[in-house]
């Protein structure tokens, strides 16, 4: 996908912050972004505010004359979707089709596959905040996940590469366990800074936020550097090693 020739016509299936940031990363690729289907109004007025000059449109317009059609959707909706398009012949054979579910592979379209199309699934490894600035540049240097089958597998690579991350193999036999990490990881970390700052707050410290910054930064570095998978909880409560 280097060059003009193989420049994509892409429609995103959802306007929530994956959707719109995706989105935004694709028209930067250099891809033309065609349209962006959603039901939701307030979503609909920030695709029309980020995104000016793309089509909102019902789902069953967006998929038609385009390359590639993107669902940011929960993953757990997508087949019955599929089963949707199918039944209504709205899906073009050699049409690209992928999603963002950290959850699924790319058999999540196999009712579609008679019809010729080509399935693939791309997850940016993040944590998505709904602004659509700060995920787009998280989105940058991100690993990302993806799965295809193996004749299809390097147009996925080449478009994660082009969102600006790097690709990493996550096949469907993993997926369960890459979704559980990714949910681990984000989910605690929300509660254990929200629980530092209510700590210092209720210490009445100055700018906690910025005081658990450093330590924050450095934990995580060294945790990620060490990579222990298994820790007695106790073990955390024992101070520094000095």
């Amino acid at each position: 996908m280097s060059s003009d020739a193989t420049r994509l016509k892409v429609s995103v299936i959802g306007a929530g912050p994956v959707g719109i940031s995706i989105a935004k990363a694709i028209s930067d690729a250099g891809h033309t972004l065609s349209a962006i289907a959603t039901t939701d109004p307030v979503r609909a007025a920030q695709v029309e505010t980020i995104l000016p000059g793309v089509a909102v449109l019902p789902v069953i317009d967006a998929v038609q004359g385009v390359d590639l059609v993107l669902f940011a959707m929960p993953g757990d909706q997508i087949a019955d979707l599929i089963t949707g398009l199918v039944a209504t012949e709205s899906l073009t054979r050699g049409q690209l089709l992928a999603h963002t579910s950290p959850n699924y592979g790319y058999s999540v379209f196999d009712e579609a596959l008679g019809l010729g199309i080509l399935p693939m699934a791309i997850h940016p490894a993040i944590k998505f905040t709904g602004f659509s600035s700060i995920d787009r540049a998280r989105i940058v240097d991100s690993y990302i996940a993806v799965d295809a089958p193996r004749a299809v597998l390097p147009i996925v690579q080449t478009l994660a590469i082009e969102l600006g991350g790097e690709p990493v193999h996550v096949p469907q036999e993993a997926r369960e366990k890459y979704a559980e990490a990714i949910s681990v990881a984000g989910t605690f970390t929300t509660l254990i800074v929200g629980q530092a700052i209510t700590l210092l707050e209720d210490a009445g410290i100055d700018k906690p936020r910025n005081l658990l910054s450093g330590i924050f930064r450095s934990s995580l570095e060294e945790s990620l550097r060490t990579a222990v998978p298994e820790i007695d909880p106790a073990d955390l409560f024992d101070g520094d090693n000095q």
